[in-house]
C-alpha cells in the first residue's frame, strides 16, 4: 500500500513538473503571436531575449540580482499558501523590509559584520509582526486574509513615501545612502581580483540575500514537512474544525504562519536594500516584487524547492526584457503578456479540479437523493407488506375460529 501510494506521489509531482513546462512552452507560443502581430520576428526577439541572459558573465549576475527578491517573496506566498492562507501582503512586506533595513543601515552606526546582521534580524522580526496582524485579524474578527493584507500593502507603501521625502536629497527622488558598514553586496570593489568570469560575473551587485534566499527555502521545506509545526499549520489550512477537533489552537496557527510568511518577504527587502538599492525612492506605483512573487509560487506549484527555479526563471525574464527593448525596440511589457500567459496556463489545472471537485458533490447529492427516495420507497413498501401480512393473518385468525364454532355447532348438533 505505501508503494502505491509513492507511486501515486510521483506521478503527481511529475505531471505537475510537465504541465508547467508546457505552461512556459504555451506562453511564449503567444508571445510569439503577440510579437507577429506587432510587425516583430519572434525568433529574433527571443535570440535577444537569451542574449540578454547569457550574452556575459556580468549578465548572468545581474539576472540573478533581478531574481533574488521575487524568489524570497515566493517563498512566502508559498508558504502561506500550504498552509491554507492567500497571503496578498508579501509587497507591503517587502516595503516595511525595506524601510527597516532602510533605517537601521542608515541611522544605527555599527561595526561592518554586526550591522547588517542587525538589520536583517529586525526586519524579520517587524516583517514577522506585519504579516502576524493580517493573521490577527482573521483569526479572531473573520476577516478575510486577502482584504487585510491588501490594506496593509497601501499602509506600506505610503510609510515609504513619507519616509523617502523626510531622508530625501535635495534635487533627487531618492534618498540618502545607507552606511557602508551595513552593505552586504559581496566583492563589491575586489571582484577585478578574479578570473576572467567571475570580474564579470560580480560586476553585477551580487549580494547575501541569494545565499540567505536558498537557506531560507530549505529552512520552509524542512519546518513544512518534517516538524510537527509544519503539520499542524497544514492540518489547520486543510480543516479548521477538524483540526480544532484535534486539539489544535487553529487561531494561533494562523497567526504564526502569517508571521512566517511575512519574515520571509521581509528577508526579501532588506537584503534587496542592503545588497542593491542602498536607499529608498518616491514611489509613484509598487515596485510589485511582491505579487511577481505570487507569480513565482503559483508556477513553483506552491513547491518551496521549485520556487528557486520558478524565481530564476521570472528574474531573468524581467531583467532580459530591457535587452529585447534595447536591441528591437519590443515594448518591455511583452515580458508580462508572457509571464500573464504562463500564469494563466499553470492555473488551468487548478480551475479543472475546481470544476471537477464541484461536479463530484452535485453527483454525490444526487446520488444521496436517489437512496434517500429509494429507502423512503423501500419503507413504504415493507409497511404495505406488514399491512398486507398484518390483514392477512387477522382474516386467517377470523377463519379459523369459524370453523371452529362450526365445528363445535354440528358436533352438538349430533
Amino acid at each position: 500500500m505505501t508503494e502505491i501510494n509513492n507511486v501515486k506521489k510521483t506521478n503527481i509531482k511529475n505531471s505537475k513538473i510537465l504541465f508547467t513546462i508546457i505552461s512556459i512552452f504555451l506562453g511564449l507560443a503567444v508571445g510569439a503571436l503577440v510579437l507577429i502581430f506587432s510587425g516583430y520576428n519572434p525568433i529574433e526577439a527571443y535570440s535577444a531575449l537569451l542574449n540578454g541572459i547569457f550574452k556575459s558573465p556580468r549578465n548572468i549576475g545581474w539576472a540573478l540580482v533581478y531574481s533574488t527578491p521575487i524568489m524570497l517573496t515566493g517563498l512566502g506566498v508559498c508558504f502561506a499558501f500550504k498552509t491554507g492562507l492567500f497571503n496578498m501582503g508579501a509587497e507591503g512586506q517587502f516595503i516595511v523590509g525595506t524601510i527597516v533595513g532602510y533605517l537601521v543601515g542608515y541611522l544605527l552606526p555599527l561595526p561592518p559584520i554586526l550591522h547588517p546582521i542587525v538589520a536583517i534580524l529586525i526586519a524579520i522580526i517587524v516583517g514577522a509582526a506585519y504579516g502576524a496582524l493580517a493573521g490577527f485579524i482573521k483569526a479572531k474578527f473573520g476577516i478575510h486574509e486577502v482584504i487585510s493584507t491588501i490594506m496593509l500593502n497601501w499602509v506600506a507603501f505610503y510609510f515609504q513615501n513619507f519616509l523617502a521625502q523626510t531622508f530625501k536629497q535635495e534635487n533627487s527622488f531618492a534618498s540618502y545612502e545607507i552606511l557602508e558598514s551595513s552593505k552586504i553586496t559581496l566583492f563589491k570593489d575586489s571582484y577585478k581580483e578574479f578570473g576572467p568570469f567571475f570580474s564579470k560575473f560580480f560586476k553585477a551587485p551580487i549580494h547575501l540575500g541569494l545565499i540567505l534566499a536558498i537557506i531560507a527555502v530549505i529552512i520552509a521545506w524542512y519546518i513544512l514537512n518534517k516538524t510537527v509545526l509544519g503539520y499542524q499549520l497544514k492540518a489547520v489550512g486543510l480543516n479548521r474544525e477538524a483540526s480544532e477537533y484535534g486539539g489544535i489552537d487553529s487561531s494561533k496557527k494562523i497567526i504564526q504562519s502569517m508571521a512566517i510568511s511575512g519574515a520571509i518577504c521581509a528577508l526579501a527587502g532588506v537584503t534587496h536594500i542592503l545588497g542593491y538599492t542602498y536607499s529608498i525612492s518616491v514611489l509613484s506605483a509598487m515596485d510589485n516584487y511582491g505579487f511577481d512573487g505570487l507569480a513565482v509560487s503559483l508556477l513553483a506549484s506552491n513547491n518551496p524547492i521549485g520556487v528557486i527555479f520558478s524565481g530564476l526563471f521570472f528574474g531573468s525574464l524581467k531583467y532580459a526584457g530591457s535587452n529585447l527593448q534595447r536591441v528591437l525596440g519590443v515594448p518591455t511589457e511583452l515580458i508580462n503578456i508572457i509571464i500573464g500567459t504562463i500564469i494563466l496556463f499553470t492555473s488551468i489545472p487548478l480551475a479543472f479540479r475546481i470544476i471537477r471537485a464541484k461536479s463530484q458533490r452535485k453527483k454525490q447529492y444526487k446520488k444521496s437523493l436517489l437512496e434517500a427516495k429509494e429507502n423512503e420507497k423501500n419503507s413504504v413498501d415493507a409497511k404495505a407488506i406488514s399491512k398486507n401480512l398484518s390483514d392477512f393473518s387477522d382474516n386467517f385468525d377470523k377463519g379459523e375460529k369459524l370453523i371452529k364454532d362450526e365445528n363445535k355447532e354440528s358436533e352438538q348438533n349430533k
